[in-house]
């Protein structure tokens, strides 16, 4: 686990006690006349794991540059660990990491020695970037990659490598931007359980990401924006309380499920079917103690059933119900 670095610098001390690790207050941020992020409003607690969902050009990386201070907001207020980010950057710059969505590596020095350099833009004495290089290298499973020259690791590696270079001094506050973009399926897996590992590390994280399955396992909140604006932000929990009052219903069928798709499409009760292979989800609006009724009518027109559950919505129910499917 990594050591808490006793710098100028050490987060311990300098941030300030608030319930909130990450607070925006009607913040906007327009390019000329566009309005690329529309007057956001939401908090993060400490601790939380915050998944940042939305399609690509949602407004997903202006917020994460203004939160860490490479992007000034044209109105609103965003703050971490009780600092002011426009007011008070440097105080801010000390308590987060930032992974962005794309980075440059320097491919000519060897893991080690890219590491170290960072290591001392963060003030680090020589003992300290030592073992903060051990701790990274350990943390994201790359200590055999020591003395590798970068331009030799896999993209994989190098996206574990900048996410080592992120934590170097400590943060408490995470932003990671699509870390696990553009990786094979083993790669996403190792990010994944990464970003676990640091949960359980108990720092704060914003992690965003346009696919709701990279997400969907770790977080205890999510903010939801489309083409700009923000439709809904809290923990999960809540989020689906306010959101799934209806019953989200998976149907096995045997034989043609379009069949069946047609035969729900005919209920008002139903408003949205979709399917995967012929396994069909709907949800339902209607009465939950009557969805045995739907299954009659079922089987009543024919539909040969394999199977029948009901559960309540999840990530990515919320995220359909709520979203158009527009980008900015």
């Amino acid at each position: 686990m990594i050591e808490n670095v006793q710098t100028a610098s050490a987060v311990g001390d300098t941030t300030q006690q608030t319930t909130s690790m990450i607070k925006l207050e009607n913040v906007s941020k327009y390019y000329k006349t566009f309005p690329a992020v529309n007057n956001f409003n939401f908090e993060i607690g400490r601790g939380e794991v915050f998944g940042f969902i939305g399609p690509n050009g949602a407004g997903k990386t202006t917020t994460i540059k203004m939160l860490a201070t490479l992007m000034l907001p044209t109105d609103g207020k965003l703050s971490i660990g009780g600092y002011d980010v426009v007011k008070e950057p440097h105080e801010v710059r000390r308590i987060i990491g930032y992974m962005p969505d794309s980075f440059g590596v320097y491919e000519d020095l060897l893991v080690w020695e890219y590491l170290d350099y960072f290591a001392a833009l963060y003030k680090l004495s020589p003992a300290q970037r030592k073992r903060a290089t051990s701790d990274v290298l350990e943390l994201t499973d790359l200590t055999t990659k020591h003395d590798a020259q970068v331009m030799s690791l896999s993209r994989g590696m190098k996206q574990r490598l900048c996410l080592a270079k992120t934590l170097l001094h400590d943060p408490e506050v995470l932003l990671l931007d699509e870390p696990a973009s553009g990786l094979d399926p083993h790669a996403r897996i190792e990010i994944r359980e990464l970003i676990r590992e640091l949960c359980r590390m108990g720092k704060t994280v914003l992690v965003s990401s346009h696919i709701l399955t990279e997400l969907a396992d770790f977080c205890t909140s999510i903010g939801i924006v489309e083409a700009g604006k923000l439709l809904a932000a809290g923990r999960i929990d809540e989020i689906t309380a306010q959101l799934s009052g209806n019953v989200m219903l998976e149907i096995t069928v045997k034989g043609d499920p379009s069949i069946a798709i047609e035969i729900l499409q005919e209920r008002p009760e139903v408003q949205r079917t979709t399917c995967d292979g012929r396994v069909i989800r709907a949800e339902y609006t209607g009465q939950a103690d009557d969805v045995d009724e739907l299954l009659d009518y079922l089987i009543q027109r024919g539909v040969r059933l394999l199977g029948f559950t009901r559960s309540q919505a999840d990530l990515e129910d919320i995220f359909l119900k709520i979203t158009r499917g527009t980008v900015a």
